[in-house]
């Protein structure tokens, strides 16, 4: 530990490595290469969870306003943004998003995400509303491509979207809105979550709506809301001034 330590890796780096070697010894030890695990002994770094940068229901709202609604890929982008801070989806749930997955007549929509699990999302009458405009009147002059004709998000070319087009679509919403915070696809996800457990709600139902296996991930959002809140007492608590 102190050796890796030495040569000036991040904690994560340091945890990773260390990770490796207790599952190799691990291993060793089930096949009987070796009778004790001297692995035990190794301490991992404490690792600290950054926590990201978060939009405020303004600052999104300034992004989607910013988006230029005379050009097709405007009323496509709108329908995206709205999407990933209704449902809340990874980057890579919204690019494979299948409109045979839509249930909009009752609010709900069928996300496929790590590992093919599949989980049921409720989506916001505002998201729904601009994914209808989206497929009546853009996608339906789109042909698309081989493979891609149950995909509902498609560039000019017919192709479903890369997330590396997401991420340049948001950075540049964000730089036409004047946002100075970093910002990336995952924010929508952050965003959505932070204001839910700001809003008071339970966190099984977030950890359900995220998609998270473990609910010790899901958990990263509380220290989120502890942050707003000593953040509001600093701002209105004259005590904290």
């Amino acid at each position: 530990t102190e050796w890796i330590a030495k040569l000036g890796m991040t904690p994560a780096s340091q945890a990773r490595i260390i990770s490796g070697v207790k599952q190799f010894y691990k291993f060793c030890v089930l096949e009987d290469i070796v009778k004790s695990d001297p692995s035990l002994l190794l301490e991992a770094p404490k690792l600290k969870r950054a926590l990201p940068d978060v939009l405020n229901f303004e600052e999104i709202e300034k992004i989607i306003q910013s988006i230029d609604l005379s050009k097709p890929e405007g009323g496509r982008n709108k329908a995206i943004l709205e999407t990933m801070y209704s449902c809340g989806l990874r980057v890579s749930e919204v690019v494979n998003l299948q409109i045979s997955n839509l249930y909009l007549d009752v609010g709900f929509i069928r996300v496929i995400g790590k590992g093919d699990k599949e989980r049921l999302v409720p989506i916001g009458t505002s998201a729904s509303k601009y994914i209808n405009i989206y497929r009546k009147e853009i996608r339906v002059h789109i042909t698309p491509r081989k493979g891609d004709e149950d995909i509902l998000f498609l560039n000019r070319r017919g192709a479903r979207l890369s997330r590396v087009m997401i991420f340049y679509i948001i950075k540049d919403l964000a730089r036409e809105a004047g946002i100075q915070k970093t910002i990336s696809p995952h924010t929508f996800r952050h965003s959505f979550a932070t204001h839910l457990v700001e809003g008071g709600a339970d966190l099984r139902a977030v950890q359900e709506m995220l998609g998270h296996e473990s609910i010790t991930t899901t958990e990263i959002y509380t220290h989120l809301d502890r942050e707003f809140l000593r953040k509001t007492l600093e701002k209105y608590h004259p005590a904290f001034r």
